[in-house]
């Protein structure tokens, strides 16, 4: 793979700083008291961070379902298409219900990815789809533990299980495909971050602009979680 990919990987509320590995300057710090149970600075960039990664997760994977080269590529892209669409409806869902703003847009670092997925072809595509899907979701798979953890929110403690679900798939399906560089994972995994919060951190959507929806497609297999009470 050529170079490194660089990861660290209103009235309503919206973090002031999100990433991979670094959330809110307070996490623990409780922002909402909603019915379903106290919401912390991290629950609240955990919602906005499932959102920020389908926004480019899910284009790129219907990218990779056409331009894929073979058919375990293209079959990891339905599988980033199908579960991204239908954790972006649990995760408006869920926004709506605890007064959390959602982007329309990923952060810097995730529109560089997608960026770079489109200009590549051939092999090259192939290859550096798998390892960038799969270092981003196992750098994700700690923070939803943490969440999944510490969150006192029933909406927060469903989603991560539904999150961490889907991440296990992604990771299962590049994995499948043979090409991924294990040895750009561990290096992603195991270096300190270095971009700055602005990098990571998804632009607050344009007001009176209509919502992005990721639609699931028609023939999809994923099913939507069960309303919550």
């Amino acid at each position: 793979m050529g170079g490194a990919i660089s990861l660290t990987l209103g009235s309503l509320l919206y973090p002031s700083m999100l990433g991979v590995q670094k959330v809110g300057s307070a996490p623990e710090r409780v922002v909402a008291n909603p019915a379903t149970g106290p919401l912390t600075e991290a629950d609240r960039d955990f919602v906005v961070k499932v959102r920020s990664t389908g926004l480019w997760e899910y284009p790129v994977g219907r990218t990779a379902s056409k331009k894929g080269t073979t058919k375990a590529v293209r079959t990891a892209g339905e599988h980033l298409v199908d579960g991204d669409a239908v954790l972006d409806a649990a995760c408006r869902d869920d926004a709506v219900r605890l007064g959390i703003a959602l982007p329309d847009q990923p952060s810097p670092q995730q529109q560089g990815f997608a960026s770079r997925l489109n200009a590549e072809s051939g092999k090259q595509f192939d290859t550096d789809l798998a390892t960038i899907v799969r270092t981003t979701n196992g750098q994700f798979l700690p923070v939803i533990a943490n969440v999944r953890t510490t969150t006192r929110n029933s909406l927060v403690r469903a989603l991560a299980d539904q999150v961490n679900d889907t991440v296990l798939d992604h990771i299962a399906a590049v994995e499948k495909t043979g090409l991924v560089d294990f040895g750009q994972v561990v290096l992603q995994e195991t270096t300190a971050p270095t971009l700055a919060a602005q990098d990571l951190t998804p632009p607050p959507a344009v007001g009176g602009q209509p919502q992005v929806v990721l639609t699931p497609p028609a023939n999809s297999t994923v099913s939507p979680r069960p309303t919550q009470g």
